[in-house]
This record gives C-alpha cells, structure tokens and sequence, in this order.
C-alpha cells in the first residue's frame, strides 16, 4: 500500500492533472503530513522505493498498451495492406502480422530467417512488410531499391540480396547485388527515384509515427504491437494467440 502511495506521489505533475476540477486534492497540511509519513516509512523499509518504481514503470506502461492499442485500432485500414506494401505467406490468410523493418537495421536482419520459417511452418498467416528507413542515407537507399525492385516483381530477391549481404552498403553494391538478383538494373535505378516509391516509404514513415513506433522491427498483430526482434518460437507464439482469440 505504501509503494503505491509513493508512486502516486512521485507521478507528480502527471497525478495532478487526472485530478477533475474542482475536487480540491490534498490541503498543505494533508500533503505535508503524507511526506513525513513517506520518509519515516522509507527509513523502516528502504525497500519500498524500489517497489514504488516498479509499480509507476508498470503503471506507464500499462498507459502505454493502451495508447498503442488505440492507435492501432484507429489505423486499421492502413494496417491491412495499401498499394505498396509487400503482402507474403498467405494473402487470405486468417492472422495478419505486419511488419516495420530498416533493411540496414541488424535486428531486423536477424529476425527475417524466422518469419521465413513461420510462413514456411504456418500456411494461414498473412505477412505484411513496410519499409520504414530510418537509419541514414544507406538505410534510404536499400529501401528504394527494395520498394523498386517489387515493381519488377522481385522484392523478396532483392531484399534477401541487400539484407544477407555484409558488403560496403552504396549505389554500386546495389547495383552489383541487382544484377546478381536478375533485376533490370537501370529500371530499377530510375524506379528508385520516383515518387511511386518514395511516397510508400514517407506514408510508412508517417504511419510509424503515428503509431508511436520507436524502433526497428516493430510487429503489430491484431491490436498489440510488438517491439523489437522476437524468435520464431515467440512469433507462432503470438499467431496462435491471436487465432485463439478471435
């Protein structure tokens, strides 16, 4: 009871402004009174400031679920495959997962062995991918060439060709990993500069931030999102809880 005490008190500010108008709060006394009960408590059990914090993390972030969920409710249409996103496994499948990825991102790098691996394993999921490059002028250019390389219908081999290679990222490494891929390299070049393509990744872009995505990969299935690279044990995980659930 006291840790909760004491993360109401160091919610602050915060605590203050969820109070209705006109309730009044704590008087001066009231609140003076509090603290000295707060001080003597933490003088007896040291402890209690440690479960405070752990209860205002959890608290926030149960806040931050929720502000999550919201957001990816009120965005579902654009969550459910638009013109230029890449939809694998199954295009009627009965659980959709969708993706945000940095092909330049290592964490994403890693991840895609087990997404291949759960539409290997699971032929009912419907993966969504949207490029999102965020990490510098490399992370850009990747993801044109990827965004490109789907108007020639070959997506998948030009990202697995970027995203496997530990080659000096650039225009001529894309050039050499598009041919060995059996891209028409100057379309592809050209394509890389339209505004068909860079239109995709600034409306993922956007919708990332609007979504309140903070990083790379980010998972969105159903109303939760996913933060981070997770195993392919942890991604049948969420498909199955997500098939149950519906």
């Amino acid at each position: 009871m006291m840790a909760g005490l004491l993360a109401t008190m160091l919610a602050g500010p915060a605590m203050a402004d969820a109070v209705p108008a006109g309730t009044g709060g704590f008087s001066p006394a009231q609140r003076a009174e509090i603290v000295a009960v707060v001080r003597n408590a933490l003088k007896t059990d040291p402890t209690i400031l440690g479960d405070a914090i752990i209860a205002l993390r959890a608290s926030a972030q149960q806040k931050e679920d929720v502000d999550a969920g919201s957001a990816v409710r009120a965005n579902g249409a654009a969550l459910n495959g638009q013109p230029g996103d890449a939809i694998l496994g199954n295009p009627s499948g009965d659980v959709t997962l969708v993706e945000f990825y940095d092909p330049r991102c290592p964490y994403c790098r890693k991840v895609l062995p087990d997404l291949d691996g759960l539409l290997a394993a699971d032929r009912k999921v419907r993966l969504i991918e949207k490029l999102i490059p965020i990490l510098g002028p490399n992370s850009v250019l990747d993801a044109q060439a990827i965004q490109a390389a789907m108007l020639q219908g070959k997506y998948k081999s030009m990202q697995q060709a970027l995203m496997s290679d530990s080659g000096a990222p650039g225009p001529d490494r894309i050039k050499t990993l598009a041919a060995s891929a059996g891209l028409d390299v100057p379309r592809l070049l050209r394509d890389m500069k339209s505004d068909k393509v860079n239109a995709v990744l600034e409306a993922n872009t956007g919708l990332a931030h609007t979504l309140h995505l903070t990083g790379t990969p980010s998972f969105i299935i159903g109303d939760q999102v996913i933060p981070g690279a997770i195993d392919l044990a942890d991604l049948r995980q969420a498909v199955a809880a997500r098939r149950a659930a519906r």
